[in-house]
């Protein structure tokens, strides 16, 4: 049996279809996180946006119209409209973070590269705008086509291309390491 394709979904659940509901989030929790985490820089708020966005789903099914792009693109805006605004509620004091359980796992090496890869990705994501920060995470990391990047953005195609082009090209920046010596050596040689 073919299952329903998500803007069918989506009408089901304008008619207050829990099970359809369920098929929606089963789908496309994963994603609305994923964003939530790489756009609000929380993970620990991500839950709760994701949260939220379906709740959202559920309040204004009605609203979709799947001539406007489809599901993906008008439900990642919904998430990145919540991830934003959250942001720019005032911080709340955070706990002092616990200390973590250390991992068993025999290859510690490894998870310790990839974790200072990580930590030095996550600060150059830090330094990109909202915007350039959006386009990022949905394109590379939730792997959302350009064309519904930009209906989620709300921009012309061109223009995500563009803004996409450029935090690129900002994030390779503050991931380039700068090595004085090796500068000067190109100085003194002419190169």
């Amino acid at each position: 049996m073919n299952e329903p394709e998500d803007d069918v979904l989506v009408g089901r659940v304008a008619a207050g279809d829990h099970a359809a509901f369920a098929r929606l989030m089963a789908r496309h929790m994963r994603r609305a996180i994923g964003i939530a985490r790489g756009v609000g820089r929380n993970p620990a708020d991500a839950d709760e946006i994701a949260q939220d966005a379906f709740l959202r789903l559920w309040t204004h099914a009605a609203r979709f119209d799947p001539a406007r792009g489809g599901f993906t693109p008008w439900f990642a805006r919904i998430v990145l409209n919540l991830t934003l605004d959250h942001r720019r509620r005032p911080a709340a004091l955070e706990l002092e973070s616990a200390d973590t359980v250390a991992d068993t796992t025999p290859d510690a090496l490894t998870r310790l590269i990839g974790a200072e890869r990580d930590a030095l990705l996550q600060a150059g994501l830090d330094q990109l705008g909202e915007r350039q920060r959006a386009a990022i995470v949905l394109f590379h990391y939730e792997g959302i086509a350009g064309r519904d990047c930009a209906r989620i953005l709300d921009i012309s195609e061109d223009a995500f291309e563009s803004l996409l082009a450029r935090a690129r090209r900002k994030l390779r920046r503050s991931l380039t390491p700068i090595d004085p010596d090796a500068r000067a050596g190109r100085k003194e040689t002419g190169s």
